[in-house]
């Protein structure tokens, strides 16, 4: 894959990396890109509220970032013999403006860059899907089930504008769903991949949810 110029990316999303609300990095492998060592960077805020959400801390966009840019990419800077590439992760990572321009600068430095995405704001996915390398975009439910995970009426719809966005993009391409068993039954799921299937996607893995573990219970 060419990496555009800054110039063919929409002027709207073209802020400074510097505004990104950044909640805190990982160095991971395993699941954030099978087969890589990378550096993950987890970006605050999500418009959805899922019912089996990982990352609760990770979704109010009124919490400030605890960690500048500039910190992070000194990090990869000084890690950058031992990396083979950069997660954008969240929350939800097309939340924010300057996520562009990192994803720009992290290829500049011959990074491969990956972005883990809801697909709730399809536009701004639009506007950085030429600068990734891979996206992991997450499917919750069949679109008639949406809402009862996410919690918002217009979600089915954003998701899979994404995931056709993202299909026709031809970026690599997997797609996640993390099963909530309370609302998703085994034939919601076998629609699913069959509906996936015929859409395009080629790549689908389905995990359960992990059950929060509650206080005193062990």
């Amino acid at each position: 894959m060419t990496t555009p110029p800054l110039r063919s990316i929409s002027p709207e999303v073209l802020w400074s990396a510097d505004r990104l609300q950044i909640a805190g990095w990982t160095a991971s492998s395993v699941v954030d890109w099978p087969g890589r060592t990378v550096l993950t960077v987890l970006l605050q805020g999500c418009p959805w509220e899922c019912t089996y959400c990982e990352t609760p801390e990770l979704r109010s966009p009124m919490q400030p970032g605890v960690i500048p840019w500039r910190d992070v990419r000194a990090v990869v800077m000084r890690s950058r013999s031992g990396l083979d590439g950069v997660v954008f992760s969240g929350g939800e990572p097309t939340r924010q403006d300057g996520l562009a321009d990192a994803m720009e600068q992290m290829r500049e430095i011959g990074l491969p860059v990956a972005l883990h995405t809801s697909g709730s704001y399809p536009q701004r996915l639009a506007a950085v899907l030429s600068l990734a390398d891979r996206v992991v975009l997450e499917i919750k439910a069949p679109a008639t089930l949406y809402k009862a995970i996410t919690g918002v009426a217009s979600s089915a719809h954003k998701a899979f504008a994404s995931l056709r966005l993202a299909l026709d993009s031809g970026v690599e391409l997997q797609v996640r769903t993390t099963v909530d068993r309370s609302v998703l039954t085994d034939d919601d799921i076998t629609r699913l991949r069959e509906n996936l299937a015929i859409m395009g996607v080629r790549d689908h893995v389905v995990v359960d949810a992990v059950e929060p573990t509650v206080p005193g219970s062990a």
